[in-house]
């Protein structure tokens, strides 16, 4: 039975199983006030960005969209390990590298993370490097990889964090000399005129059906098309995503807001010890589930990397993390927690995606450096590309490389028995929210541009 809960800084909560009892502290369920506008962003302000967040018109070579690696029939990821950005074709596990000219030029280096539940205030750092967070001390409000060149009028870290993926060759601008939008990224040309976020307003501007959005969405400040930014079109964008992708309605919420049935037995088992025997809910902490901190465990690194680490062989494959923003050595290979809100739905898992299943991801965390030395390469869902295919797992198949992974890690082994881990894994899939099951109802038919939707 589960005794009353009584409400302090979380949920003091007793469970008794057998002669055993065991307390913890679980989180405040999630409420309104936990979001941006109080959960309940402006209508007009979320049409205008969905219809943006679908729409290769924010593409240099207008044949990729946000959605196309966020998308909502792929639970606002795109099930690949690694993402196929600009030039790729098809949507999810589909999607291929592309063919001819078209074909891509490098895999994007990271794992596209899931979007739900972004448009929270406690989400206060964007990216797996945390690369964009808020920061009162800069000029814009945001830690950001544009500086002071950032434009003002950003609603919060979730609007900063749409301004950069058009600025990508690999994801949405394109390659240098395919299109105005690549030629400026390649020039470090952002902010002003001419630069990657006014040539994209521009286009925006031209696009009849848009102003009328962007007019309905910000009728204060928009009168003309030359009123268009693409700060509006950030800010629209996330209160798209903020909207749309809310997910705080799983067995767990409806458990921790007292529903004393609304998980199972096993699933009650596997909560104590993810809180207890486990350790899980030391990093994973908080009513989102993470603390929005940066962790080195081991995880394998596949792909092209970051191009980290010049100085021998394998130049350019490594992938340093939060180092890369701190410039601190101790931060080599620590990445940012993420959030288990609808884990079950999210695969692949790590930075660079290199678990398929959540089962191995979770036994990944029981044993990391064993886990990082016996990593199976299978589990990484990476379509064939006739030239990148052999540096996908040369970092891997090097003993110097893993070992400096391995030696950063801050995790150490934990013992679960086999039902122990299914009681856990049970209690993760409890994480999912209903609503998320199915989100085509998120996906327009068409969009302003006229361009199609399909990938």
């Amino acid at each position: 039975m589960i005794g009353q809960p009584v409400f302090t800084t979380g949920i003091l909560f007793i469970i008794v199983a057998g002669n055993a009892a065991f307390a913890g502290n679980l989180p405040q369920p999630v409420t309104d006030s936990d979001y941006y506008d109080n959960g309940r962003p402006d209508a007009a302000k979320v049409a205008l960005g969905k219809n943006l967040f679908f729409d290769k018109v924010l593409s240099g070579n207008l044949n990729i969209s946000c959605a196309t690696c966020h998308h909502a029939l792929t639970d606002s990821g795109d099930g690949l390990a690694l993402p196929v950005g600009e030039g790729g074709v098809g949507l999810g596990i589909s999607r291929n590298t592309g063919s001819g000219a078209d074909l891509i030029h490098e895999r994007v280096p990271r794992n596209a993370p899931p979007v739900f539940n972004l448009g929270a205030r406690h989400f206060n750092v964007m990216f797996h490097d945390g690369r964009i967070e808020n920061d009162p001390s800069q000029p814009s409000g945001f830690r950001n990889p544009a500086g002071d060149d950032l434009p003002p009028g950003l609603e919060n870290v979730l609007a900063v964090q749409a301004m950069f993926p058009v600025t990508s060759p690999a994801e949405m601008a394109g390659q240098p000399g395919e299109n105005p939008q690549a030629d400026a990224a390649n020039t470090s040309m952002l902010a002003g005129p001419g630069g990657v976020w006014d040539l994209i307003a521009r286009r925006l501007q031209d696009i009849p059906e848009y102003v009328e959005l962007f007019m309905a969405a910000y009728p204060q400040t928009i009168t003309q098309p030359a009123d268009i930014t693409y700060i509006h079109a950030a800010n629209a964008i996330a209160a798209f995503e903020a909207d749309a992708w809310r997910a705080d309605n799983s067995p767990f919420d409806r458990f921790l807001r007292g529903k004393k049935k609304a998980l199972s037995g096993t699933q009650q088992h596997g909560m104590r010890l993810f809180y207890g025997k486990a350790g899980c809910g030391e990093c994973h902490t908080g009513k989102f589930m993470t603390d929005n901190r940066f962790h080195a465990i081991a995880m394998p690194q596949i792909g092209p990397g970051k191009g980290d680490n010049q100085t021998g062989y394998f130049d350019g494959l490594d992938d340093f993390g939060r180092e890369r923003v701190t410039g601190m050595p101790a931060d080599r290979f620590r990445f940012r927690t993420p959030t288990l809100r609808n884990v079950a739905l999210t695969a692949p898992y790590g930075h660079a995606g290199a678990y398929d299943s959540l089962a191995a991801v979770v036994q990944h965390h029981l044993d990391p450096v064993d886990s990082l030395y016996s990593y199976d390469q299978s589990q990484a869902k990476l379509p064939p590309h006739p030239s990148l295919d052999e540096h996908d797992f040369t970092l891997m198949n090097d003993p110097a490389r893993l070992a400096s992974i391995a030696d950063a890690s801050e995790l150490g082994r934990t013992r679960l028995r086999p039902a122990e881990l299914h009681n856990l894994l049970d209690f993760l899939h409890a994480l999912t929210d209903p609503a998320s099951l199915d989100l085509r109802n998120d996906v327009p038919f068409t969009v302003p541009s006229g361009l199609p939707v399909a990938d």
